[in-house]
């Protein structure tokens, strides 16, 4: 048994099952890397088109002009960096900034100049250059690269938008050849099955698990862009 404090006091029932849980909490951890291995293995997927997203000025407060245009390869920083690109619900059907991705994205800005380090990370919407510049300025996104996905197919491809242009919220991992091609490596949203409608990409935000950590856990709270 590990006792996880120094406490008097601890009943011989709360040891018992705290130990339980230690051990399922081991088992865990190496289901999870057992899970991240299988991951990192996945074969390098089909080539992409080289599509063309819209940003404006890397200084948020800088304005919404000048914009330019820049393809996906030259997302790329180097030739052995992956490419991160979170898809938020923002833009066509998606009048509203998706409160979910915000909470997501909220993250990300925290921790973005870490994952700099081995990574680069984009953030991509159907939304218009001023209007997702403006929702990031409301937040504070001033670590997040922003793109807005014009009139390019590249959200639909990769199954974070519908024929209709129903948005959804994705994670996309891609990679480039050193010819340059892009390859498509790995992509999760919140749906898995059926009946697993919002939590495939629950890993990414802490919140979530915090939560799990209190004895009421989760239950059914919902994030909103205001409380």
């Amino acid at each position: 048994m590990v006792r996880q404090t120094r406490l008097a006091g601890e009943s011989a029932d709360h040891l018992a099952a705290r130990e339980e849980l230690r051990l399922a909490e081991i088992d865990l951890m190496r289901h999870r890397e057992k899970v991240a291995a299988l991951r990192r293995a996945l074969p390098p997927g089909p080539p992409l088109d080289d599509y063309t997203f819209v940003e404006g000025p890397a200084d948020l407060d800088a304005g919404d002009t000048p914009l330019r245009e820049v393809t996906l390869g030259g997302l790329f920083t180097a030739p052995d960096r992956p490419l991160i690109v979170y898809h938020l619900m923002y833009g066509k059907a998606q009048s509203d900034p998706c409160p979910m991705c915000t909470l997501w994205l909220d993250g990300f800005n925290g921790v973005a100049h870490h994952v700099a380090r081995n990574a680069d990370l984009v953030v991509a919407a159907a939304a218009d250059p001023p209007a997702l510049r403006r929702h990031a300025r409301n937040r504070g996104w001033h670590r997040l690269r922003l793109l807005s996905c014009g009139e390019s197919t590249f959200k639909y491809d990769l199954g974070s938008e519908d024929e209709d242009g129903a948005q959804d919220s994705t994670v996309s991992v891609l990679t480039r050849d050193a010819d340059g091609t892009v390859r498509h490596r790995y992509c999760a949203h919140p749906r898995m099955a059926d009946d697993i409608g919002e939590r495939g990409i629950d890993l990414l935000a802490p919140v979530w698990h915090l939560l799990d950590l209190t004895p009421n856990g989760r239950g059914d709270w919902y994030p909103s862009l205001e409380y």
